[in-house]
Parts: C-alpha cells; sequence; structure tokens
C-alpha cells in the first residue's frame, strides 16, 4: 500500500544530479559501504575525480573503513559549524574525496525538511566540481534516505542470496519506484559464490519485480565471495590496493567500466 509519505515526491519533484550515484541496500550487513567505497576507487582509477559522501549519518562508518580521521565531518554541517565544502577531505591513498558521516549523531530523517533539502542542495552543488559522487545511502527507506535517493541519476542496489536481504532491497526498489517512476536503478549481487549463483540470486529479486511491481532492474553486476575483501577491512586498507588483481576487484573494476562507458 502506498503511504501519503511514499508518494508526495511524486508532487514535488527534486533537482537530480546527472553525475551522482547512491548505492542502496535496504539493510545492512551486505557489504554496501565496502562496495561504495571500492567503486569510488575504480572509478578514480579510470581518470575520474570523485566524491564519496557518507549518507549513513548514524551509523556513519567509512571513514573507519578507510582508517581515516577527519578533521570534519557531517554532523559539523548540520549543525551549522562548518560549510558542506569544509567538510571534504581527501584520502591520499585512493586520491578520492569523502565527506564522512558522524556515527551515533542521529539520522538524517531527524532533521527538519528544510534543512535536509539545504543538505541536498550543498552537495548538489559541491558535486559539480567533480566527474562522480557516489553517496552511500543509510539502510532503510526513511525520508533521508528517499532524499537523497532523489539527488542521484542511477541507484545501485546492493543484495547477497539472504532471504532477508532480498526482500529489504525488493522494499527500496518498491518504494524508490513508487516515488519517482522513472528511477534508474540498476541491482549488483555481493559475495556469491560464482557469476551462476549470482545471476540466479538477482533472478529471484527480478521476478518479484516483474510480478508486483512491473519492472525489470538490469543486473549490473555479479561480485563473488573473496577472502581478500574482509581482510582489507579489517586492515582499512582499499581492496584495489592491497589486492588488485583478486577476484572481487576485477569484478568492482567491470562495474565501474560499465557504467563509465554510459
Amino acid at each position: 500500500m502506498t503511504t501519503k509519505s511514499d508518494a508526495s515526491p511524486k508532487s514535488a519533484p527534486r533537482a537530480k544530479g546527472r553525475n551522482v550515484l547512491a548505492v542502496a541496500s535496504g539493510k545492512g550487513g551486505v557489504g554496501k559501504t565496502w562496495f561504495s567505497i571500492t567503486l569510488t576507487h575504480a572509478m578514480v582509477l579510470e581518470g575520474h575525480k570523485t566524491l564519496l559522501f557518507d549518507g549513513d549519518l548514524g551509523l556513519a562508518n567509512i571513514d573507519i573503513q578507510l582508517g581515516l580521521m577527519p578533521k570534519y565531518d557531517l554532523g559539523g554541517v548540520i549543525a551549522g559549524r562548518i560549510s558542506l565544502k569544509d567538510a571534504v577531505t581527501h584520502f591520499p591513498d585512493g586520491d578520492f574525496d569523502i565527506i564522512a558521516g558522524r556515527s551515533g549523531s542521529g539520522s538524517l530523517a531527524n532533521l527538519p525538511a528544510t534543512r535536509l533539502q539545504a543538505l541536498s542542495d550543498d552537495l548538489l552543488q559541491t558535486g559539480k566540481e567533480y566527474d562522480k559522487v557516489l553517496i552511500d545511502l543509510g539502510a532503510g527507506v526513511d525520508q533521508g534516505v528517499r532524499q537523497m535517493t532523489g539527488l542521484a541519476n542511477t541507484v545501485i542496489v546492493i543484495t547477497n542470496g539472504d532471504p532477508t536481504s532480498l526482500t529489504d532491497a525488493y522494499a527500496f526498489i518498491k518504494i524508490t519506484h513508487m516515488a519517482r517512476p522513472k528511477t534508474d536503478i540498476r541491482v549488483v549481487v555481493n559475495m556469491a559464490k560464482d557469476k551462476k549463483e549470482g545471476q540466479a540470486i538477482y533472478n529471484k529479486l527480478l521476478k518479484a519485480c516483474e510480478g508486483f511491481l512491473k519492472i525489470s532492474p538490469p543486473l549490473l553486476g555479479v561480485i563473488r565471495a573473496d577472502s581478500k575483501v574482509s581482510e582489507c577491512i579489517r586492515n582499512q586498507t582499499p581492496l584495489l590496493t592491497r589486492h588488485p588483481n583478486c577476484d572481487a576487484a576485477q569484478d568492482i573494476e567491470a562495474i565501474a567500466q560499465t557504467l563509465l562507458e554510459e
């Protein structure tokens, strides 16, 4: 059932950034933040100046995965102490910029609508200085997540073979499609045993989307399960720096090339 909050964006469309991609999962624990970091790095390696925005304010962890201690973060922006541009931190090992969140500081959903809109406008303005902007969305489908989703020209939904992951990915796709039917939604299957298993997982999600929503979000790519990923996360080192030739790295680079060729 469509609620008023789900339907309201139809009557009040927001401006989009043509260079903005949003990464969503519907739930935590599927590798969304790791994927966002690695995809950002892959785009830089292809010669594109890229900004990574941590939109998961309450559980922000991009800086933690990268081993960074930013002087400024999104908490200072929301408090009005600094501008969004001042919150940009360069990550030299990957040669890309990030805007870090502040873990435990609450959700974007708690922001007043006017402040949330101002933050969105600032992000689009700051993003004009980059070839690509990636938004690592928070889990769920609250107001803040929907607002940030609406800024993106393409939305990438990450899932894996876990039934709850598929259910939550479908729920996110449903709400996003209901709010903005023309949204370009792509699917990435993470942590698959092999490409065949990844395709089978995607087919389950596709069947639900076609059966109930009458849409067919395409498969952007399958990322194979790779022990090198957890090793890099433990060592707070980007995968494409530490293990650039492993299976997962190759899969991410293929996804980046697909997006950039378009």
